[in-house]
Parts: structure tokens; sequence; C-alpha cells
């Protein structure tokens, strides 16, 4: 399932497709927006409700709104129809997203309570490895249908997009004890202090998770207008984006090996060392050089995303974990939602160098602020701690 969610042909070409309908860079981070605040209403909902309903429901139900969605796409034209598309999809993503992290978690902690399973850590792993590879496949198989038009990368989005679905029928839930649903209040009150209070660790990891994950999610929607600024012909962007989401894979892959040999300090330098590298690099180098110097970026995502959640949900219980892992998403869109109509503005207004030497002057700092507490707390914490979550969910 985890592959044909990221299994999106369309998301390559995706800014010169609305381009192409008359939309400017405002108006393409504008339909991004209103999917940062569809998920931002439904994402702390939607984990809950898998948490309390089940999360093999709430995967289903998203997959049919995504596949609702995506079908959509082969009548949309204006700038209302993909605001439309946006929402419907944001809802469908908003019900997935922390519902299958939790059904994966939960799946290897009682497939390890009973002498089973690869570890959580392994397999959050290859889940994010397969996703970005998967990213990739559809860069290529984009630029072979690009020798066609771009409505044929329309309509193989249109019909891959009910994989998911299908696939999804035939998920198994793994046993837990079932909530206690009339009690929603004191269910909120457990989160909020289960985030903020409890751990430290888990409160400074979410902040970590919403400034990397914000810094990639600006980078991810200047890539193609840099490129394009850059003379890269549109036929190519395919192959650059499978190259940029095999880099991911990999890193994903190999993180927990990076840090068993460096070492948490070290790696989490190396995460917020390789994107500002990266940035600077975009600004200084033209042509392919610029666009080789994202490589670096996307290492520093796959890393940072693989080692943050699992961070994350070795520390909480499986109870809830479908809403941390939603509200974890949400700090990311909830931003978004202000911010990128704004980043668009800029980039059409000021120029793509000047939009980059922003980020790095506002990202820096942003970094200093989340990874400084975080390494502080992780050297506070007893070593005992760190493994208690996972025992009270295995026992």
């Amino acid at each position: 399932m985890g592959f044909f969610h990221s299994f999106m042909v369309l998301i390559p070409i995706f800014v010169p497709l609305l381009q192409g309908y008359g939309l400017s860079m405002s108006e393409v981070m504008q339909t991004q927006a209103l999917f940062a605040l569809t998920i931002a209403l439904c994402e702390v909902p939607s984990g809950y409700i898998a948490d309390m309903w089940g999360r093999r429901n709430a995967v289903i139900l998203g997959s049919i709104l995504n596949a609702f969605g995506f079908f959509s796409l082969l009548w949309a034209d204006t700038f209302v129809d993909f605001l439309i598309y946006e929402f419907v999809l944001g809802v469908g993503f908003s019900l997935i997203s922390g519902a299958d992290l939790a059904i994966l978690y939960d799946t290897e902690v009682y497939l390890q309570s009973i002498g089973k399973g690869n570890g959580t850590g392994k397999s959050l792993s290859r889940l994010i490895s397969i996703e970005a590879a998967a990213s990739g496949i559809a860069g290529i198989v984009a630029s072979v249908l690009l020798i066609w038009s771009m409505d044929a990368v329309v309509w193989v989005q249109a019909f891959t997009g009910f994989m998911p679905l299908v696939l999804g029928l035939f998920l198994i839930e793994p046993p837990r004890p079932k909530q206690t649903v009339s009690n929603h209040r004191g269910n909120a009150k457990h989160i909020v202090s289960l985030m903020l209070f409890d751990k430290p660790v888990v409160c400074w990891t979410v902040l970590a998770i919403s400034v990397f994950g914000l810094l990639s999610l600006y980078i991810f929607w200047i890539y193609q207008k840099y490129w394009e600024l850059q003379g890269i012909p549109v036929d190519q962007f395919g192959y650059i984006w499978a190259a940029f989401a095999l880099t991911v894979s990999l890193a994903a892959r190999y993180s927990g090996e990076l840090e068993r040999r460096l070492g948490h300090r070290n790696l989490l330098i190396i995460v917020a060392v390789l994107p500002i590298a990266g940035i600077l690099g975009m600004v200084f180098a033209n042509g392919w050089w610029g666009v080789m110097f994202g490589f670096a970026i996307q290492a520093s995502r796959g890393i940072s995303i693989t080692v943050f959640y699992e961070a994350l949900n070795r520390r909480v219980s499986g109870d809830f974990r479908a809403t941390v892992n939603s509200l974890a998403s949400l700090g990311v869109r909830g931003i978004f939602i202000v911010t990128g109509p704004l980043l668009g503005y800029v980039l059409d207004t000021q120029g793509m160098t000047k939009t980059l030497l922003g980020l790095i002057v506002v990202f820096v700092p942003l970094m200093g602020f989340a990874l400084v507490p975080l390494l502080i707390q992780i050297k506070r914490e007893p070593r005992e701690e760190e493994h208690e979550s996972e025992a009270v969910a295995v026992s």
C-alpha cells in the first residue's frame, strides 16, 4: 500500500501541468495551502477516529477518497477544479496519515511479543524506503509518458490511484486493547500530557519533525520551478525526481546503521547541515550543477523522517499512536497553510535566489532551536525510560 500511495506519476510534472492551465506559482501554492488546511482540520480527528474505531477502517475510507480525487483529474482544467481535487485528497490523506504508521508499528510490536517480526525500526525504515522508491519509479514513468503527452500522465494517475484501496481490503489489524470511546475528554488530556509533559523527548521530536518537514515541503514545491529556471527540459523532470527519490530511499534504508556508527548527536548535526549546504549550492551553482545539490537535501530528508518518527513511535504507547503521528504531521501542514501562498508570492515577485536565501535565514535558527533542546533531553533521558513505552505496548 505504501508503494502505491507514493506512486504518483503526476507529482514530478505537477507545477508545469498547472502552469499549462494558466495558473501562476502563487495559485499553485494556494492549491497546496488548501491541501494543507484540509489536512490541518482533519488530521487529528482522523487519527483519533483510527485509534477509536480501527486503523484499517480509516485507511480504507481514506483510500476511497484518494481514488475518487485522482479520478477527478480526468475532467479538471480550472483553478477551482484543482482546489476541489486537493480538498478531496486532503481528507483522504489525513485519514491514512498516522493510521498506516500505527498499524505497521503495532504489528511489529505484536509479532515481537510472539517471537516473530523484523523489529519496529527496521520495518519503519523499510516502509519509508519503499515509499521513496515508488516516488522514484513514478518519476521515470512520468518522463516516459511525456513522450506522448501530459494527458497520458493524468490518465495513468487516475487509474493507479485505485490500487491502495484494493490492497487495503486485505489489511489485518493486530490485536490491541480497545479504547474507551465515551471518555473523549480524558483521552484528549492524556494525549496532550503525553506529547508535552510526560516525556520531553516526545515534545522536542515533534518540533523537529515540524521544522525539517516544513523545509522539505517548501523545497519540494520549489524544485520544479528551479529546474525550469535552470533550463532543464520538462521531459527530464521525471528522471531527476526518480534520482532524488532513490536518494531518500537509500538514506532512509540505512539511517539506522548510520545512527549506530555515528551516534545520534553527529547524525542530527549532519541532518541539519545537508539541507543548508544543498540550498546554498542551488543558489550559487548553475544548470545541472545546481540541480545536483538537491541530492544533499534529499539525503537529509530520508534520514530525518526515519530517525524522528522511529524515536517518536518508540516513546509513545500503542493506544494513541495514530493520533500522535497525526499531530506530528499537523505541525507541518498547519504552518504551510499561511506560509505556502506567501512562498509562491515571493517566488513570483522576488525570484528564486532571494527566496532560497530567505529560507536559509529562517531555518538555520529554527533548526538550532529544535535540535539543541532535543539533544539535551536525549542525554538526560534514562536508558530504561527510552524503552518503557514499547514494553508497555508488548505487555
